[in-house]
């Protein structure tokens, strides 16, 4: 089990340097493709590992266990949104949506559980998390959905869901490694404002991207939007 969690810790800081890199640099050039690939595989490899200590050692479970699950599913759904579609892609895509509804479910019942309990927690944990995590789960699902009944998508669209998934997985790995694993930082920048700012970053990245995409239909900046494996 040592070897899981270095292994875990040493993919853990890959994916947060890889997925800076690929956050802010040209969307669907080199460098972003390339450094998007090594990100995948260093969440992947996290995310693993992390569940699989979660689930063997007793490390808050609750938690660790469905937002282990959820990063994975993540990172493999934005990468296969920019995928040319395969003779394997529904169902890969009902699995997919059949376990991020799992978490949806799974962490908003938590979460009702742990308003519901005198502390407001649930073993050790507040609601915030488990409410969280859930209605991304949700909204990841529902998303799947539409994908399976329309087929692939296209344009802004194709391009909207490959960033926040994308983004949402480095938000994830970014708030466990400088909020939830604040103790390992040395303490001369251990300022809890100073650890929060490269979560935020992570997100108000993603809010602009998609700002830009969605709503404002620009797709300029992003290379080779028109084909299967821009980004």
């Amino acid at each position: 089990m040592r070897s899981t969690l270095l292994l875990h810790i040493l993919a853990g800081g890959v994916g947060l340097v890889a997925g800076f890199v690929a956050l802010y640099a040209a969307k669907g050039d080199v460098l972003h493709r390339k450094i998007g690939m090594v990100f995948v595989y260093a969440m992947l490899t996290m995310s693993i590992c992390g569940t699989t200590i979660a689930a063997v050692r007793g490390v808050a479970p609750a938690i660790n266990v469905p937002v282990g699950l959820l990063t994975a599913y993540l990172v493999v759904t934005a990468l296969t949104t920019v995928r040319p579609p395969t003779a394997g892609s529904r169902w890969l895509d009902l699995g997919g949506m059949l376990v991020a509804l799992s978490v949806g479910v799974t962490d908003l019942g938590f979460g009702f559980e742990a308003l519901a309990s005198p502390g407001g927690k649930r073993h050790g944990i507040p609601a915030l998390p488990f409410f969280l995590f859930g209605v991304v789960g949700l909204l990841a699902s529902a998303g799947d959905v539409r994908v399976m009944r329309s087929g692939a998508l296209r344009g802004a669209a194709r391009v909207a869901r490959h960033l926040w998934r994308m983004c949402f997985a480095l938000f994830i790995a970014a708030l466990s490694f400088f909020i939830g694993q604040a103790k390992v930082i040395p303490r001369p920048v251990r300022n809890p404002a100073l650890l929060a700012l490269p979560v935020l970053a992570v997100l108000v990245t993603m809010l602009y991207w998609l700002w830009r995409v969605r709503f404002r239909r620009s797709l300029r900046g992003i290379v080779g939007v028109g084909t299967p494996e821009a980004a």
